[in-house]
């Protein structure tokens, strides 16, 4: 019953940032509503993490079977995909390395700012 209810709350929440995306003209995935609906419930304290933990801990380990579709999806456009796959890899490489850039900066000054405060 546990699992019931916390699931069913993360799937209410989920339902609202499906809401969300359908009435905000912005271009940004109903998941991305969703998941800033729920951090915001967490850190103010209107959702305990007891309400969701178990059953967030459960989605997370079975996460890599959630990308079997998508992979399915892309061998069966293979194709499609094919005449243009060094254009793809140069965006792929090129994002990554954009990515870990970036969040190396924000966890150094993060790590920065948290020192600052617990040396004072």
């Amino acid at each position: 019953m546990k699992y019931l209810k916390q699931i069913t709350l993360i799937l209410a929440i989920s339902f609202v940032g499906e809401m969300l995306k359908e009435f905000l003209p912005l271009p940004i995935p109903a998941s991305i509503y969703g998941m800033v609906l729920l951090f915001f419930g967490l850190e103010t304290g209107l959702i305990r993490l007891s309400s969701v933990e178990e059953t967030a801990q459960y989605l997370i380990e079975i996460m890599p079977l959630l990308f079997i579709p998508a992979g399915v999806g892309l061998l069966d456009s293979w194709g499609v995909l094919y005449p243009i796959l060094w254009k793809i890899a140069v965006i792929i490489v090129v994002s990554t390395i954009l990515v870990m850039a970036v969040s190396g900066r924000v966890t150094q000054r993060m790590l920065r700012r948290g020192h600052g405060r617990h040396n004072s």
